[in-house]
C-alpha cells in the first residue's frame, strides 16, 4: 500500500486527460486468447532480490544539503532500498580529525539522516583527513586527499575511535547490521594513490581495528573499478589471496563492474550478469561465506551519460537485474540523486535516480517497478518476468520492450544519441495469460512510457526551461512519477489474460493488490 501511496501523491495523467489523485482510467478485463500460458501453480525459483539492498549516496557531506535527508526517504519508500552508500567521511569537510582531536558532530549529523530516512549506513571509508595524508596532494574539485601515509598508526587510531563512538552511541547490536567498506576504486588513481601494498596495508589496519572494538561488525572491499575489459578485475584475486594468507576477516566482498568500459562504450547486453557470475566464482573460491555487493553500478561510469535521464535507462535497468538475479547480494546503482559537484543543468545525464531538485528520472521508475516483484520467479524471457510473493501469493510481473536490433548497452550518449535510441524497434504485442493465480483479483497496470512518468520529455515539451522556478519544480516532480495507470481483473475462474503493445523501450508493471 505504501508504494500505491506515493504515488497518489501525483496528479495522475491517463490517455492525455488529468484525473484525480489516486483514481484510475478503467476496470478492463482483457479476454482474448493469448499464445502461450504461465502456472502459477507451478514451482518457481526462490531469490532474495539485490535491486533494493542500497542505493549509493553520494559523499558524506552532501547530507548538509536541505534536499538531501527528504529525497533520500523518497527514494527509500517508494523504491525499498535499505541501505544508502556514501563514500568520505573522513573527508576534511567533515570535520573530523584535526591533530589527534576527534569531531563526530557531522558523521552524527549524517547518521542521524541516513538512519530518520528509513535506511541503514553503508560506510566507505575515505578519505584522508589532511593531518593523516601521505602528501598535500588533492584529486577532484572538491579536494580528496589520496596519498595514502608512510605509517598507518593514525589511520588505526582514527578508525578505531570512530568505532567506539557508533558502537557507544547506537549500540552495538544496530552497527553490526552496517557495512564498512575499506576505501572506495583504490584501483584507480584519482581514488588512491599509492600502491597495490598500501592498499592491502590500509585494509588489514581497518579490519583489525574494527575487529578488535566490536567483532560483530562487517567488514570488506576492495570496491575496484571493474571485471573486464580495461579493468580486468582489478586487485580481486590479489586481495582475496592476502587476506587469506594474513587471515583476516572478509565479510563481503565489493566490486564496481560497470557495463561500458572506462570511456563510457557500451560493452555487449548481458554484461552485468556475465561479470557478475565471474564475481562470484572468484569469491566462493575464496571466502565462499562473504556477501558479494556491486556498491556502484550504472550504465557507465563516466560523470555524465544523457541515457541515464531517459527512458532506454529504465528497461536496460530491468533487464540487467533481472538476469542477474542470485549472483549477488547487493547492486547498488550510482546515486538516488544528482550530486551538488555535477553540472547545473535541470538534467544532465548525472548519476541520481532524480535529479538535483528530486525529479524522478524513468530510472526510479524502473526501480519502483522492481521493487513490486515478489520473491519467487515463475517466468523470465522475451521481456516477460512474472513472480510470485511468498507470503500473500500475489503475482506481479514486469514487461519490458527493448528493441532486438540493440545488442550493447545504452551507454556513452548524448541527447542526440538517446534519440537515435530511441527510434530503434518496432512496438511489439506482449499476449500471454497467467492461470491458478487469485479469483476476481484487481491488478494495477503502470505503464512507464515515453510520454509518461518520463520527466525529461514533458521538460522538453515545455521549452527545456532552465533553471526551473520553485513552482515548476512541484510540478515537474509530479510529471516524473506520473505514469500511465489502469486496472484489470482475474477472471472468477483465477485467470488474468494480458494483452498490450509496448512502444520501444516502454516498461510495464502488472501488480496484484492486496484485498
Amino acid at each position: 500500500m505504501e508504494r500505491r501511496n506515493f504515488l497518489k501523491q501525483a496528479m495522475i495523467t491517463v490517455a492525455g486527460s488529468a484525473i484525480l489523485p489516486g483514481t484510475v482510467k478503467s476496470m478492463t478485463l482483457w479476454e482474448e486468447q493469448p499464445p502461450f500460458i504461465i502456472d502459477a501453480k507451478n514451482p518457481g525459483k526462490f531469490f532474495d532480490p539485490h535491486w533494493n539492498k542500497g542505493i549509493g549516496a553520494g559523499r558524506a557531506n552532501d547530507a548538509s544539503r536541505p534536499v538531501w535527508a527528504d529525497q533520500l526517504g523518497v527514494a527509500a519508500r517508494a523504491c525499498g532500498f535499505k541501505y544508502a552508500r556514501f563514500t568520505g567521511i573522513f573527508h576534511d569537510d567533515m570535520n573530523v580529525y584535526n591533530a589527534g582531536t576527534y569531531n563526530w558532530t557531522l558523521i552524527d549529523d549524517l547518521l542521524d539522516k541516513t538512519l530518520k530516512a528509513g535506511v541503514k549506513p553503508f560506510i566507505a571509508f575515505s578519505f584522508f583527513p589532511r593531518d593523516i595524508a601521505g602528501s598535500d596532494a588533492t584529486q577532484f574539485s572538491w579536494k580528496a586527499r589520496v596519498v595514502p601515509p608512510t605509517d598507518f598508526t593514525k589511520w588505526n587510531d582514527l578508525v578505531t575511535e570512530f568505532t567506539k563512538h557508533i558502537v557507544g552511541k547506537y549500540g552495538e547490536d544496530e552497527v553490526s547490521k552496517w557495512y564498512f567498506e575499506a576505501w572506495n576504486e583504490p584501483d584507480q588513481r584519482s581514488y588512491w594513490d599509492g600502491t597495490k601494498a598500501q592498499y592491502f596495508t590500509l585494509y588489514k589496519t581497518t579490519v583489525t581495528a574494527m575487529k578488535a572494538v566490536t567483532p560483530k561488525c562487517k567488514v570488506g572491499g576492495p570496491a575496484t573499478s571493474g571485471l573486464s575489459g580495461d579493468t580486468q578485475g582489478a586487485w580481486l584475486d590479489e586481495f582475496l589471496a592476502y587476506c587469506k594468507q594474513e587471515q583476516l576477516a572478509v565479510d563481503f566482498v565489493t566490486a564496481h563492474p560497470y557495463p561500458a568500459d572506462s570511456a563510457g562504450k557500451p560493452r555487449e547486453l548481458g554484461a552485468t550478469a556475465k561479470d557478475l557470475a565471474a564475481l562470484r566464482n572468484t569469491v566462493s573460491r575464496n571466502f565462499p561465506q562473504a556477501e558479494i555487493f556491486v556498491t556502484r553500478w550504472s550504465t557507465s561510469p563516466i560523470a555524465s551519460d544523457a541515457v541515464r535521464d531517459n527512458l532506454p535507462a529504465a528497461a536496460f535497468i530491468v533487464k540487467e537485474n533481472i538476469d542477474s538475479i542470485g549472483l549477488v547480494t547487493g547492486m547498488f546503482y550510482g546515486s538516488f540523486i544528482d550530486g551538488p559537484e555535477e553540472l547545473k543543468d535541470t538534467f544532465h545525464g548525472g548519476q541520481g535516480l532524480m535529479n538535483a531538485s528530486g525529479i524522478a528520472k524513468p530510472a526510479f521508475n524502473a526501480y519502483r517497478m522492481l521493487n513490486a516483484l515478489g520473491e519467487e520467479l515463475l517466468y523470465n524471457k522475451d521481456g516477460i518476468v512474472v513472480t510470485r510473493h511468498k507470503d500473500s501469493k500475489k503475482i506481479s510481473a514486469i514487461l519490458y520492450n527493448i528493441p532486438a536490433s540493440v545488442t550493447s548497452g545504452v551507454s556513452g550518449r548524448d541527447q542526440a544519441g538517446v534519440s537515435s535510441l530511441m527510434s530503434q524497434g518496432e512496438t511489439k504485442l506482449y499476449s500471454f495469460k497467467i492461470q491458478n493465480i487469485h479469483p476476481d483479483a484487481r491488478f494495477n497496470v503502470d505503464s512507464l512510457t515515453k510520454e509518461d512518468g518520463n520527466a525529461i520529455v514533458q521538460w522538453a515539451k515545455a521549452g527545456s526551461p532552465d533553471p526551473l522556478n520553485k513552482d515548476q519544480v512541484e510540478i515537474m516532480k509530479q510529471v516524473g512519477v506520473s505514469v500511465n495507470e489502469e486496472q484489470v481483473l482475474s477472471s472468477a475462474t483465477g485467470v488474468l489474460y494480458i494483452e498490450k503493445n509496448l512502444a520501444p523501450w516502454d516498461v510495464v508493471l502488472v501488480d496484484e493488490l492486496s484485498k
